[in-house]
């Protein structure tokens, strides 16, 4: 039954990709890629170089290259007027934008057509909380972090406030970063940020991004207890990190792979491999052509697998679009199309799967993503969707398989 569910959701999600201009995000593919943005970490190790610092989030949602954006960070929980505090680099901080009244909250609400925009792209937007700073996040007891899930929950989410920094936008689920501190009460608040989500209409995420040493010392517990729907582990900074994954006895995405179908609450819970997007964005960096390989893979060898993180979207942009040749070699390691069917008896129950080779592919080498506001004359090639499509006429803002038909379907990449 569960199987047949399965394909009835995979036949009613392809109708909805033929009618649709966005494809919705899906939690349960391996394809999928989260990029941090908000720290500007390439400016702050490159303060002389600002044409390259950290964008405004809706620039970096006009292809489909990154699915996911943990907006980083909220820095911490009580501030003037128990509400937390948030700072998003050179995008907003206390030099650049102003605090509600009575509080040490930024409000950032200028993002808010950002977030919404990305999320009509069919992104999510979540907010991370931690990062370096976490020790200023925590609670004393289980009552207080219940307590506090509300206030996270008003402030960001499905709920109502009169502090709300993104304004009208609503994210699309709460990532915990921590990095330090004890973790008394996260379980009791993120159990209860759950029972919120899981009361709206509107589908809600729950994320982590451990160190790759397991169990880890800020979070292992708090994995142990709550299912989360994507476990980010950062593969760097650590001796299990990206740069020793030829050694069997440091690389160990099979300890986790074996926590997720174990010991985790939710067993379709997606792990990711954690990464720096350039090499001033952590120790343990691998270019491009290496990370591609581990995905592949690692893709093939553990089917918790669910795609890769990078630390951060300003390093990625800078060096050379390293995003976009982390998602090429995602969206390349396609697996063949499944179809199940069944039949009952009285008595017994028999499901036969047909296994199908995939449709060919195109060769879509050195072919750039579609992109928001680009101009494309007749005979231009983009990648949009796993697609390779090809302009009729010149065109702007058209998304290939829209209604204005003016993309050419070439075939899949």
């Amino acid at each position: 039954m569960a199987l047949m569910k399965h394909v009835v959701h995979v036949m009613v999600s392809a109708m909805f990709i033929i009618t649709s201009t966005a494809v919705a995000f899906d939690i349960l593919s391996n394809e999928n890629l989260a990029v941090y943005w908000g720290q500007n970490s390439y400016g702050a190790s490159h303060n002389n170089q600002e044409a390259a610092w950290q964008q405004r989030l809706a620039h970096y949602c006009e292809d489909d290259v990154i699915d996911v954006f943990p907006i980083a960070f909220l820095t911490s929980f009580y501030g003037e007027g128990d509400l937390p505090s948030i700072n998003l680099g050179n995008t907003c901080n206390s030099g650049n934008s102003v605090e509600f009244a009575g509080t040490q909250l930024l409000d950032c609400s200028f993002l808010a057509s950002d977030i919404k925009e990305c999320q009509a792209a069919g992104k999510i937007v979540t907010l991370s909380i931690g990062g370096a700073s976490s020790g200023n996040v925590g609670f004393q007891n289980d009552i207080q972090a219940t307590q506090y899930a509300q206030v996270i929950w008003d402030v960001f989410l499905g709920g109502t406030s009169s502090t709300r920094p993104f304004g009208t936008a609503v994210l699309d689920g709460i990532d915990m970063d921590i990095e330090g501190g004890s973790q008394t009460g996260y379980a009791a608040f993120l159990k209860e940020l759950r029972r919120l989500m899981d009361a709206s209409e509107k589908q809600f995420y729950l994320t982590a991004a451990p160190q790759c040493v397991f169990p880890d010392a800020n979070l292992g517990d708090t994995l142990n207890a709550v299912g989360f729907d994507a476990v980010y582990v950062q593969f760097y900074n650590n001796w299990c990190g990206l740069q020793n994954y030829n050694n069997p006895d440091a690389w160990n995405f099979g300890t986790w792979d074996n926590w997720a179908k174990t010991i985790s609450p939710n067993r379709d819970v997606k792990i990711y491999i954690g990464a720096p997007a350039s090499s001033s964005a952590g120790y343990g960096y691998v270019n491009a052509s290496m990370l591609s390989t581990i995905i592949q893979e690692t893709m093939a060898q553990y089917s918790s697998f669910g795609g890769v993180m990078l630390w951060d979207a300003s390093q990625a942009y800078a060096n050379d679009r390293y995003d976009e040749s982390v998602k090429n070699a995602l969206v390349q390691c396609d697996s063949p199309t499944t179809i199940a069917s069944s039949t009952a008896t009285s008595t017994t129950v028999t499901t036969v799967i047909t296994t199908s080779p995939a449709p060919p592919h195109t060769s879509c080498t050195g072919i750039k993503y579609w992109k928001k506001n680009s101009i494309y004359v007749k005979g231009d090639q983009v990648k949009h969707k796993g697609q390779l499509w090809m302009a009729k006429w010149w065109t702007q803002d058209d998304i290939p398989g829209g209604d204005a038909n003016v993309w050419l379907d070439e075939g899949s990449c």
